[in-house]
């Protein structure tokens, strides 16, 4: 049996697995139900809203439908982490709930009939990153929003090639069942990788896997919206599990190991069977501070002279951060509090917390649990699957750099930490690289698709939230009879802080969790982006479920984020989008606030700092 973590469940039939299993079910069938009498069809509505819903055709049962099978899945989502069950068991519920929305209309988007229409201007000879869908005509323009018919897509040269492969039959219905394909596709394929990937960085993996195939996303955007964000973290997880080559040892608790570098103490447990290797790893000359330690060897460890097991002097204690014994024996809880553990030492029972506290990456020191590094060529392959991803949808590009910090273990100070971030961090960015290009050639795309990232520039929602800020300074400034359009300032202003941003966040996390980092650089495009949709919450999502951070914010703003979208696809808040925008603009207030006190905690680091 697997256990799904997440605190105590409620002590009701919702925290039953028979329960949740058929709730979910309930939900999706009900989503499903109403992907018929109103989803996305080949024709567009005009003018729709909650209100139009509910005057016109069986509007109250469309309305119940949705809400209901929405708050449905979302409630078996959360209440599923509480779960104890096989991993099996997740499998079959994510495979049911993802079952009626394989053969129902398009569902809360329209994008699919865009994909169709940008996969027959491509099989026409035309480059989809360079015009837009209007160009050929496309024989289904009348199903494309507006938004997308002179705009170049916004995606890379794989997805065009896939695209163009749905539309080749010639049929609009037949391109739509093979979008659907390719989003099972995905999922089987993420299924498949995210425990390997969590397992590889000491995460429990059923946790990781519940949180990614059961999260209502899933069912209503990936499966019923047939959007390719599935598709895309598939590989992008299959290029971070290559690369990441460390897995974490029996009895591991659960923090996620990072392979160490050279010059990193952590790459080796000072306490027990570390080799010459490790000694030299951790720059030391060969012998553990056990026995036969140098002088030199203290002095790069931080210490006077003698190890902590036997003979440490006061001032050597004082140097780590302990009163006068070290932790492997007669240490104090004065000694275990200045040395950031809750209680046991890390030689036994530390937790995944005691661990993190003291900068360790999973194991603790009672093991030693070396890196095992992956070959070069695994680093290249890794590197490609992550280029491809990219290739799929190009703004987890965001995500590179952290999969290099992955590959070395981090970014140390020292000629040896440059050296193996430079030589393994460059294998996966080269790999990358060159899958694109490659990608790019066989296509006949070039580069343009690199930069047809401004789609959908002309459209304008308060759920972005650069455009929210926008918004509600035009309003402002009509109540003092000033017209005033500063929406583009905004979003120019919001890109050059994006930039900053993950400049910053990388920086921060060279020797933290790269997972962690990638997701939020990931969360900092969608903060920082001209229109914001609520399924790509599932980037961040799927990266952040393999880490050991907490992610209940997060799924508090996916459930929210469900409700944000009409079944048809429009959004279901456009006749409140003035007040909505100044909640966002306060919104992005209290982040610019929450980012500053960030900036000043520690830095993240899952090893000790050499």
């Amino acid at each position: 049996m697997a256990v799904l973590t997440g605190g105590r469940g409620p002590q009701s039939r919702l925290a039953q697995p028979t329960m949740v299993r058929y709730l979910g079910l309930f939900g999706s069938a009900c989503c499903a139900l109403d992907a018929v009498l109103f989803g996305a069809p080949t024709w567009i509505r005009r003018g729709v809203s909650v209100m139009s819903i509910l005057r016109g055709p069986d509007g109250i049962l469309i309305m119940l439908l949705w809400i209901a099978g929405l708050t449905a899945l979302c409630a078996a989502w959360w209440y599923g982490r509480h779960l104890t069950v096989s991993r099996r068991w997740i499998l079959v519920t994510a495979a049911l709930w993802i079952i009626p929305m394989l053969a129902v209309p398009p569902l809360a988007s329209r994008d699919m009939y865009a994909y169709a229409c940008q996969g027959s201007l491509f099989d026409a000879g035309f480059n989809p990153s360079v015009v837009g869908i209007s160009a050929q005509p496309c024989p289904w323009l009348d199903s494309v929003s507006l938004v997308w018919r002179d705009t170049p897509t916004p995606y890379g040269p794989l997805w065009i090639m896939l695209s163009g492969l749905a539309a080749a039959f010639g049929s609009q219905a037949v391109a739509l069942a093979i979008f659907r394909v390719y989003a099972v596709l995905g999922m089987i394929a993420l299924a498949g990788v995210v425990p390997v990937l969590a397992r590889r960085v000491g995460v429990a993996p059923d946790r990781a896997l519940w949180l990614v195939v059961c999260c209502p996303i899933v069912a209503v955007h990936v499966i019923g919206g047939g959007h390719n964000d599935a598709l895309t973290m598939a590989l992008l997880l299959a290029g971070l599990a290559l690369i990441a080559g460390r897995r974490a040892p029996a009895g591991s608790s659960g923090a996620g190991p990072v392979p160490q570098p050279a010059g990193s103490p952590a790459a080796a447990g000072p306490q027990a069977g570390a080799t010459a290797e490790d000694w030299q790893r951790a720059g030391l000359s060969g012998a553990g501070p056990q026995a036969g330690a140098t002088a030199e060897d203290w002095q790069r460890a931080g210490l006077s002279g003698a190890g902590p097991q036997a003979g440490a002097t006061a001032e050597d204690w004082q140097r780590a951060g302990l009163s006068g014994a070290g932790p492997q024996a007669g240490a104090t809880a004065e000694d275990r509090q200045r040395a950031g553990l809750s209680g046991a030492g890390p030689q036994a029972g530390a937790t995944a917390r005691d661990r993190q506290r003291a900068g360790l990456s999973g194991a603790g020191p009672q093991a030693v649990a070396k890196a095992r590094d992956r070959p070069v060529g695994w680093l290249v392959a890794g590197g490609a699957l992550v280029g491809m991803a990219i290739a799929v949808k190009t703004t987890v590009g965001v995500v590179l750099p952290f999969a290099a910090l992955l590959a070395a273990g981090g970014l140390w100070p020292g000629r040896a930490g440059w050296s193996r971030f430079l030589g393994r961090g460059g294998a996966v960015i080269g790999g990358a690289l060159a899958a694109l290009l490659l990608l790019s050639v066989i296509s006949g795309l070039g580069l343009g698709w690199a930069l047809a990232l401004s789609g959908a520039g002309e459209s304008r929602s308060w759920t972005s939230p650069s455009t929210a800020v926008g918004i509600a300074i035009n309003a402002a400034a009509k109540w003092f009879g000033v017209h005033l359009d500063v929406v583009p300032a905004m979003r120019l202003v919001a890109l050059a802080l994006m930039l900053v941003a993950l400049v910053v966040v990388w920086w921060r996390f060279r020797r933290g969790d790269p997972l962690h980092g990638g997701a939020l650089a990931c969360l900092v495009v969608i903060f920082c982006a001209p229109i914001t949709q609520p399924w790509y919450l599932f980037w961040v999502l799927t990266l952040l479920a393999v880490t050991t951070s907490r992610t209940r914010w997060l799924q508090i703003a996916i459930i929210a984020g469900m409700f944000l979208i009409l079944p048809n696809g429009d959004g279901a808040w456009k006749p409140l989008q003035v007040p909505f925008a100044f909640l966002v603009t306060g919104l992005v207030g209290w982040v610019l606030w929450r980012a500053v006190r960030w900036l000043r905690e520690p830095v993240p680091v899952l090893a000790a700092v050499p």
